[in-house]
Order: C-alpha cells, then structure tokens, then sequence
C-alpha cells in the first residue's frame, strides 16, 4: 500500500544505487545492485550493474549487424539490466556525450538506447567508460519507496570506480560498503524480537 508521501519521505533517488538487503529473496533481485536513472513521483526505473549474461557484445553487434573492429569491446559482457523489456538495450556511459537518444542521468553519466553509441563502440568512437545492459527494473508510483520502508533495499550514492571498474561480482558489497555497510554483517533472516 501507497503512503501518500512517500516521495517526501524517499528525496529522489536518481544517480545513486539501490543495494538489495540479504532478506530480498525475490530472484530478480536477489544481491541486485541498480543504478537509478530516474525517480519522480511518477515513479522509478534503474537497470542492474551486477548481472552479467552469457551474452557478449560482439553477439549484440552481429545481432544488430554492426561491423566492430574493436576486439577488447566485443568481450566485453552484457549486462541482465532488470526484468522490464529484457529485449530492449540501455548504454550507461561516462562521459555523458551526444547521442540521438540519451538521458542524461548526472553532469558524467547517462543512459543511452539508440544505436549510434553503439556503433560508435565498435569502432573504437564510442565513449570512454560503458555498460551494456537489456532490461530494466522499474517501479510504479510509491512503489520503490514502500520497498525501501519494508527494509528490502539500501539506498546511497552512486560511483563510477563501482559502475565501471569494480568487478561485477564485487559490485553488491562495494555499493554498500560506500555506506559504510558490510552486507555480510546483515542477517538475511527476518522476525521480531
């Protein structure tokens, strides 16, 4: 159930992440780290930056028949983004740059979902830091902000180091730890004293 004020009690949460607390057992999130990209009273939408596929970029190119000559690039892994459209890509890339569809999400970062950027990738054009992710997770009007209140997610500030250079396996405690959080200090248990 919605609270009313629940935005007012929750400030916006766009560019930080929401860490999930142990007791989360819902497997789409599960030990998720998300990078919110936009929050307003309308709603939230974040894309998850621990889940790696199986799926490599170089697939995404061919898939998409782009022509890459950027070897590193075409290793790189793509990213289970959220539950939301897991057929539709999101690019979050620093610096922010000019691509025809982006949002810009803080003064380095945005999220882009047309194809320029990543043919721009491919060919060693694209921008310097990226994540490539399909799907999204997304939350309707009060609903981020009652799961928060219900202790399934921590919430806090975002970074780079984390988004792009911390091993994804590493990005759940690393989150938390720019909290001062040890998640494994946390009891994934549930009950009342």
């Amino acid at each position: 159930m919605s609270t009313p004020n629940a935005l007012n009690q929750v400030a916006s949460l766009t560019n930080q992440f929401l860490i999930a607390m142990p007791n989360l057992q819902d497997p789409n999130f599960e030990h998720a780290v998300a990078y919110v990209c936009e929050h307003n009273a309308q709603g939230a939408m974040g894309i998850i930056i621990n889940r790696p596929m199986k799926t490599q970029l170089g697939e995404v190119f061919m898939h998409m028949g782009i022509e890459s000559v950027a070897a590193h690039i075409n290793e790189q892994p793509v990213f289970e983004g959220g539950p939301v459209q897991p057929e539709r890509g999101f690019v979050i890339h620093l610096p922010a740059g000019e691509w025809e569809s982006s949002l810009t999400i803080s003064e380095d970062i945005a999220v882009a979902t047309s194809t320029d950027i990543l043919t721009a990738m491919a060919n060693h054009q694209g921008p310097e830091n990226a994540l490539v992710a399909l799907g999204y997770a997304g939350w309707g009007a009060g609903q981020l902000e009652d799961e928060i209140l219900d202790n399934a997610w921590l919430h806090g500030p975002s970074s780079s180091d984390v988004l792009f250079r911390v091993p994804s396996e590493q990005r759940w405690a690393a989150a938390a730890a720019l909290l001062g959080v040890d998640l494994n200090l946390i009891s994934s248990q549930t009950g009342h004293a």
